[in-house]
């Protein structure tokens, strides 16, 4: 009896704690204005990647790899070091803007998956000096990937949580074969 009596008790706390858990939330909607923040600044941001991976002055270099990546029809386990340009338009000789400085890493076995980490480094205009930092992955033969940004310095020292959704990323495949 006491037994069953013990186990009553430990049932009905457990209802009530979880009872009482979803009825709390763990975020709510909070007004900008009442923390004192004032209208955010929206930006859009357009240009090009260009990420040279062969020839006489290659932008993307791989630094390390596993001993079974030659063997990985996904080339998991290498590691490039990149020093891209970003440009104003399509052309590789139109205005450059900035630079994209950093890693990526050669992630999945099952499908060309990148772990990349890297910084855009702007060079034109007001947005001069300013970086944008970003983590995130990127499936190589998904139309649309959705990448974040994590930080950023300069005009961009106050970002906070974005995604960067590319309309067109294009890794050679030359490199990958």
């Amino acid at each position: 009896m006491a037994k069953s009596k013990t186990l009553f008790s430990i049932f009905l706390v457990l209802i009530v704690t979880l009872v009482t858990a979803k009825a709390q939330s763990f975020h709510q909607r909070i007004s900008p204005a009442s923390l004192g923040l004032q209208e955010e600044k929206l930006s859009h941001l357009r240009f090009y990647f260009h990420d040279v991976v062969s020839g006489p002055n290659p932008t993307a270099l791989r630094v390390a790899q596993a001993q079974t990546t030659n063997n990985s029809a996904t080339s998991f386990g290498a590691v490039d070091v990149i020093d891209d340009t970003l440009t104003i338009a399509p052309e590789s000789n139109s205005k450059v803007v900035g630079k994209a400085q950093g890693i990526y890493a050669f992630a999945s076995q099952d499908e060309i998956g990148l772990l990349m980490v890297m910084n855009l480094v702007f060079v034109e205009e007001r947005l001069n000096g300013s970086t944008l930092s970003l983590l995130g992955r990127n499936t190589v033969s998904s139309p649309v990937r959705e990448m974040s940004i994590v930080g950023g310095t300069g005009v961009f020292s106050d970002l906070h949580v974005v995604t960067l959704r590319p309309r067109l990323f294009l890794l050679p495949l030359r490199r990958l074969l």
